[in-house]
Formats: structure tokens, C-alpha cells, sequence
């Protein structure tokens, strides 16, 4: 006779019936649809504030970490209550113009890419859970490290907190749920910005990210624009297909 712990992990690791799959995927659907429609009429960035605040996170600290990995310096991110953002940093002069470009695309790719991760991850239980407490304990840690204004020391170790309770306490169906919706929210995070995409200016700040593109790799700031948003509808359409593939 097996012992009640491998039943119920041989439970965990077994395959949901395809009508659940499909119910499950069709919310996850549904609700990428409903956020991106909600996000380009008034009222609705209040409804989804805290995953607006979630996508800023994963943008600047796209740009923050990117520039760590090409052996520049990550100096500070700031998170304000408008839900915009800034990361500090310093590159590297070694890459040429060719580091300045890919810490520019990193913000934007940055919560797509984290997105594709999230989901993916939830493939199984163990992976899903431990997914959402590696990313609260980041969002904890990234407080310490290098949030610098006030709004985000208390708004992201807020989500971290929220998030880290869902991995301890929540059932696994939720937990599992949780990390695709956060991770379909990233994806779509995109659309919220498609004018930021396609803009060359960032206000007081100077140039917008896809106009750093321009800058550094030469093809106009649109174009950077167009691709990365249609990069990041495939790489939501390809890690949905993935994670719920038999």
C-alpha cells in the first residue's frame, strides 16, 4: 500500500483532465483580454493598480539588472504612486553603443520575459510555489537593495509580503492560479505602454526607451516599438501553449 504523502504527490503531478485545462487556460485568456481593454479606458489603470505597479517593478529592474550583467553598476529604482518609474544605473563603456541598447530594451522586454518565466513555472505545484516565494522574497530584497523612494519602500515590499502569503498559506489550486495570472499580467503589461512604445519622448526624463534603441542600434525608435510588442504576444501565446501542453 502507498503511503498517503506519495498519493497525494503522484495527485499533484497528475496531468487535470483536458476540460480542465481548457476552462483554465480560457480564464487565463479572458482575463488577458479584459486587462488589456481596461487599461485603455478611464478608471480602469485603479482597478488594476497593483499589477500596473507589479509591471513597473519588473520594467526597471529589467533595465537595473541588465546593466549589472554587462558590468555596470545598479544604483537605485524609484517607483512612484502615478505608477511610473526610473532605475539608475551605469554602463559599462566596453560594449560600445551596443550595451546602451540592451539595458534600454530590457526595461520594456522585462515583464514579458518575467512573465514567460511565471508561467512556465507553473507546470507543477513544487515549481509554482517555489516561484511566487523566490519572487516575494525579490521583491523584499530589491526593497532593501535599491527601492529609494517612498511610495515604492512601502508598495513593493507590500506585494512581496502578498505574494510570499499565497505561497505559505493559499491552497495549490490558487497558488497555481496565481502565478499564471501574474505572469498573463506581465505579458500584457506591454499594451499598457504601447504609447510609451511609440513615443520618443519620455517627458522631463528625455528619451523613451525605444528611442535609446534608436540612438544606440540605429533602426527607428517604431520599429523597436512594433517589435517588441509583438514579441511579447508570442512569447505570452508560446509559454500559455507550453505550460499547458500534455
Amino acid at each position: 500500500m502507498k503511503e498517503p504523502t506519495k498519493v497525494f504527490e503522484t495527485l499533484l503531478s497528475t496531468e487535470a483532465p483536458p476540460e480542465v485545462e481548457r476552462m483554465g487556460l480560457t480564464w487565463l485568456v479572458a482575463a488577458a483580454i479584459a486587462t488589456t481593454v481596461l487599461w485603455q479606458i478611464p478608471g480602469g489603470d485603479y482597478i488594476l493598480y497593483p499589477f500596473t505597479i507589479l509591471a513597473t517593478w519588473f520594467h526597471e529592474m529589467g533595465h537595473g539588472l541588465m546593466a549589472l550583467l554587462l558590468g555596470g553598476q545598479f544604483q537605485k529604482l524609484e517607483i512612484f504612486s502615478n505608477a511610473s518609474g526610473v532605475a539608475t544605473y551605469r554602463i559599462a563603456t566596453s560594449l560600445g553603443p551596443i550595451g546602451p541598447g540592451l539595458v534600454a530594451a530590457a526595461g520594456p522586454m522585462g515583464p514579458p520575459l518575467a512573465g514567460a518565466a511565471l508561467i512556465l513555472a507553473s507546470r507543477r505545484f513544487k515549481t509554482a510555489s517555489l516561484s511566487l516565494k523566490i519572487l516575494g522574497i525579490f521583491l523584499l530584497l530589491s526593497t532593501l537593495i535599491w527601492v529609494r523612494s517612498w511610495f515604492g519602500l512601502l508598495a513593493v515590499p507590500l506585494l512581496g509580503l502578498i505574494i510570499l502569503g499565497i505561497a505559505l498559506k493559499a491552497p495549490h489550486w490558487v497558488q497555481g492560479f496565481a502565478i499564471q495570472f501574474l505572469g498573463v499580467q506581465a505579458c500584457v503589461s506591454t499594451y499598457h505602454q504601447l504609447d510609451y512604445l511609440f513615443s520618443y519622448s519620455a517627458g522631463y526624463l528625455g528619451l523613451s526607451d525605444t528611442a535609446q534603441m534608436q540612438r544606440y542600434l540605429l533602426l527607428p525608435y517604431w520599429f523597436w516599438g512594433g517589435l517588441m510588442a509583438i514579441a511579447s504576444l508570442i512569447i505570452l501565446i508560446q509559454s500559455l501553449r507550453v505550460a499547458y501542453r500534455h
